[in-house]
């Protein structure tokens, strides 16, 4: 086995940090370093800090003053002798220790290889392994809470309690082919058997479902913005990002794309979709445009259907058709812009008109506002009531439920998922106990999978090839 080298921090900063580890880290580390006492660097108990001088030995230059860190196997993060070289953050420097560790025998990491090795050595298993990215990736509270409760071995844990309920499962089955010339012997009756599989059913099921929302906390809870040209879709998804991030326009059909900006809302990570304006237009490009926003108003978890109040009756009778299949699913807000070129009454009329709209259709809308999209106090209403609203569609999470975020996990869980209803199609059938061994085997195979248990080194370096170098 190599000993590794890569910087675990950017350069540039005020700190740096050089990991090393392998058979050799403590020794090559130690070549380099002079520690300011007596004891030698080989010589230091693990999980201790010296401070001493880096020195290059062929100039004689002192390259700076560090403090190395040594741990000792298996009490580091990779499970081998591990030092990690605490510098100045300079770019020059880092770079100069780095040369002279591979002077000395070093090599320099791939993407990944500290985690990777951590695997290999029985440190964390695959799917705490893949949640380490994920940690560092983390841009908000829900996002951290996720990969931290990955990372701890909580997935994993309750993965091996399914795993035991399958193999106990198959146990059962394959006593009974051993035993199948002894009529009288019976060691589970096959609604035992039955009720056992459904049970890892419901489980394989739930994190399934749970995709949805623990990708949505990963990459964005997505929000579109919806409605006719014009009504003020550009202008909000501007101010509720307090940038000019779309361009706004009084020619219709302006937005021909979506526009997609992400912020955080409360502990949430949120994506809003500005769509383009939904009308009948002869142009193609806009058309394949409004096709788009059909597109992103499927895959949204939150709609903001975006009214001209000077036009409120005309739009909601125009759009109604193609917008209430979408509506009747999913939450929306129902948001009247360009208030202030309405008087008093007139807005009355039009809350009015929009009352009577939702309960002349059985719709509910989250929220109904007048608003314009250029005052603050507006904007500010409109953004906490998102917040509230973002916080009711995450509650799931807030309970402690494992969420599914990672793509691997999600396909390996389906497949799993897909071969436990054929062991209960089976039982339910009294297919032979052969074949319902058979599709045991194989949702353990997939289970077993996530871990890392029988993964193959291709999916491996897959995984790990995205991995920062210093990790």
């Amino acid at each position: 086995m190599t000993t590794i080298c890569a910087p675990a921090t950017a350069p540039g900063g005020a700190i740096g940090l050089i990991r090393v580890s392998g058979p050799e880290a403590i020794d090559i580390t130690s070549r380099i370093f002079h520690p300011t006492g007596s004891t030698p660097l080989c010589d230091r108990r693990s999980s201790t800090l010296t401070f001493g001088l880096l020195v290059d030995k062929e100039t004689g230059d002192t390259v700076d003053e560090v403090l190395v860190s040594v741990f000792r196997q298996p009490h580091s993060y990779t499970g081998e002798d591990t030092t990690e070289i605490s510098c100045h953050g300079s770019v020059y420097i880092m770079q100069r220790i780095l040369t002279l560790l591979l002077r000395e025998g070093c090599v320099m990491a791939e993407p990944g290889e500290f985690t990777k090795r951590a695997f290999l050595n029985g440190k964390m298993d695959l799917s705490q392994a893949e949640a380490v990215a994920d940690l560092i990736a983390s841009t908000t509270e829900a996002n951290h809470r996720m990969a931290i409760r990955q990372m701890r071995g909580g997935f994993s844990q309750y993965l091996r309690q399914l795993r035991d309920k399958l193999l106990r499962l198959t146990a059962l089955i394959e006593l009974e082919l051993d035993f199948s010339d002894h009529e009288d012997l019976e060691f589970a009756d096959r609604s035992e058997l039955q009720n056992l599989a459904q049970d890892i059913h419901t489980s394989l099921t739930e994190l399934c479902q749970s995709f949805k929302l623990g990708n949505a906390l990963k990459k964005g809870l997505p929000i579109a913005i919806i409605g006719e040209t014009n009504a003020g879709k550009s202008t909000l998804l501007n101010a509720l990002l307090q940038e000019e991030r779309a361009l706004v326009s009084q020619v219709h059909g302006t937005t021909r794309d979506t526009i997609e900006e992400t912020i955080v809302m409360g502990s949430t990570l949120v994506r809003f979709i500005d769509t383009a304006g939904i009308r009948q237009t002869s142009d193609e490009v806009e058309r394949m445009g409004i096709q788009r926003s059909f597109d992103k108003i499927s895959q949204a978890d939150l709609l903001i259907w975006m009214l001209d109040a000077t036009r409120a009756e005309e739009q909601l009778q125009s759009l109604t058709p193609q917008l209430l299949p979408h509506l009747s699913d999913k939450p929306f807000f129902l948001v009247a812009n360009k208030k202030d070129l309405l008087d008093t009454a007139h807005r009355e009329q039009v809350l009015h008109l929009v009352t009577s709209f939702l309960q002349s259709h059985g719709l509910a809308a989250s929220q109904f506002m007048c608003i314009s999209t250029h005052e603050a106090a507006d904007i500010d209403s409109l953004r906490t009531l998102l917040t509230h609203e973002v916080e009711a569609l995450t509650c799931p999470y807030s309970s402690d439920a494992l969420l599914i975020s990672n793509v691997r996990h999600y396909e390996a869980l389906k497949l799993a998922l897909a071969a436990i209803g054929r062991v209960i199609d089976g039982l339910q059938s009294n297919l032979s106990g052969d074949f319902i061994s058979q599709d045991l085997r194989e949702c353990i195979h997939h289970l077993s999978d996530i871990v890392g248990d029988i993964s193959a080194s291709d999916t491996l370096h897959s995984i790990f090839q995205n991995f920062c170098v210093g990790k």
